[in-house]
């Protein structure tokens, strides 16, 4: 069953796995003859693809959804769904709170979303919750960017971090086979994308649910593996992975990504907190002995690499003295970049119902000092880069000035430089770099473009 105009709009909250499912049901719309329409109010099916990692985010989807809602009561042919991670931790409550919603589902039923349509359009309230084995993907996403792509290579976590609601809402491990992800990549060469990050909520978990695969004969069964595995797909000239925790990380991991050279030097491991206690707290699994040992590897093997990180601050017992030591774990360190958080309680997680919350104002007074040593650090950092030739991979114009395009370093820092974009986008060029600022460069580039 058809509705007349079919237009969709999107809105993304919280991560890049958010961002992955956001694309692939994108695609899922425009083979069901959707159009994508820049203004949700000139579109007749809105998606809320949620976050619930923080609680501001929640609120935001409410609050945008209240405004939907009402829409709704001038135009009844208004598809309104809520996916991703507030649909599957609030499910039916979701309903009883918007009971406008045509469609709520969690991240693991992403590729099932036409199916899932086809019963609203057929007069069903529906909600797709469900713990499922997630089917190996044919959808094709639609892409928001031409050069760079995300490729799933793990679903959900299972990890217990007791601030987390991964677990809970994005299932439990599923990795994908290796020869699954390598067409991914073969196809996204094909189309011309230069730089694919290989996406999973706890990435160095990948393979071990894969017992005996294997790929030429030799067994293939973790993040390692895959790198050596995908690193020769032709088109392909750069390779970034995401999210990494630090009780799997290996040496052989960072051995691999200094020898690989389509492999970009940056490291995105969150520590959460300096603080062993805390870590404890947190059911992180690791010390930040561990962490520290982990940065000083990598360095050995690569001095100049990017290291990013998340922390959080304000977890519930946190003391004065615990704090000081995730400050001097950030200074000791000298990290590129840190997304950093006072911690939120979420709910269906343990530490959410613990006595030992802090004070609003504690959290938010912790956050500020953490993030003005965040932000002297990342300057520093920035200044190595000052003078040098960096390749940069153009991926759009600079939405601030025309006359300069923009695009990232393998350290993955924003750079931006004079140029046209029709000539320079998804090209790799090296740029010297006669600007820097805390968090983004500018350069020129050399020789003739």
């Amino acid at each position: 069953m058809t509705t007349p105009s079919r237009r969709y709009h999107i809105t993304t909250f919280g991560c890049q796995m958010n961002k992955a499912d956001s694309e692939r049901m994108a695609g899922i719309l425009e083979e069901m003859g959707f159009q994508w329409s820049e203004l949700p109010e000139e579109a007749n099916l809105i998606l809320y693809n949620t976050c619930t990692i923080r609680d501001n985010a929640e609120q935001k989807v409410y609050s945008y959804l209240g405004r939907q809602a009402k829409r709704k009561h001038e135009q009844p042919d208004l598809t309104l769904v809520v996916a991703g991670c507030v649909a599957q931790q609030e499910g039916e409550a979701l309903l009883r709170r918007v009971p406008e919603l045509d469609l709520v589902m969690g991240p693991q039923h992403a590729n099932r979303l036409q199916d899932l349509l086809e019963q609203v359009f057929s007069g069903n309230q529906v909600v797709a919750t469900d713990p499922i084995h997630i089917f190996e993907d044919i959808t094709k996403p639609r892409r928001d960017s031409t050069v760079t792509a995300w490729v799933n290579v793990i679903y959900g976590c299972n990890e217990r971090c007791t601030y987390c609601v991964v677990p809970n809402v994005r299932g439990v491990e599923q990795s994908r086979t290796p020869e699954a992800i390598r067409a991914d990549m073969e196809d996204l060469g094909r189309q011309g994308f230069k730089e694919v990050t290989l996406l999973g909520q706890n990435i160095d978990a990948y393979g071990r649910d894969l017992p005996g695969v294997t790929v030429e004969g030799r067994h293939l069964h973790t993040l390692t593996d895959l790198l050596y595995s995908v690193h020769d797909v032709p088109g392909i000239e750069r390779i970034r992975f995401a999210t990494s925790h630090p009780r799997y990380f290996t040496e052989r991991l960072i051995q691999a990504c200094a020898e690989l050279p389509k492999v970009c030097e940056h490291f995105h491991i969150p520590f959460q907190s300096g603080d062993n206690d805390v870590l404890k707290a947190m059911a992180r699994g690791y010390t930040q002995e561990k962490y520290r040992r982990i940065i000083d590897t990598i360095r050995e093997y690569m001095p100049d690499a990017s290291i990013s990180a998340d922390a959080i601050v304000g977890f519930p017992g946190e003391t004065e003295a615990q704090f000081q030591n995730t400050l001097k774990l950030v200074a000791e360190i000298g990290f590129d970049q840190l997304n950093t958080a006072a911690y939120s309680p979420r709910p269906g997680t343990p530490a959410a119902l613990w006595e030992s919350q802090l004070s609003e104002e504690v959290k938010r007074d912790r956050l500020q000092q953490l993030n003005h040593l965040v932000s002297q650090q990342a300057a520093e950092r920035s200044q190595r880069y000052l003078g040098r030739v960096e390749e940069v991979l153009v991926e759009d114009r600079n939405p601030k000035d025309p006359g300069q395009v923009m695009g990232r370093t393998r350290g993955n820092r924003l750079t931006y430089f004079p140029g046209d974009l029709t000539g320079l986008k998804g090209c790799l060029i090296p740029v010297r770099i006669t600007e820097v600022r805390a968090f983004s460069l500018t350069g020129e580039p050399v020789g003739n473009l």
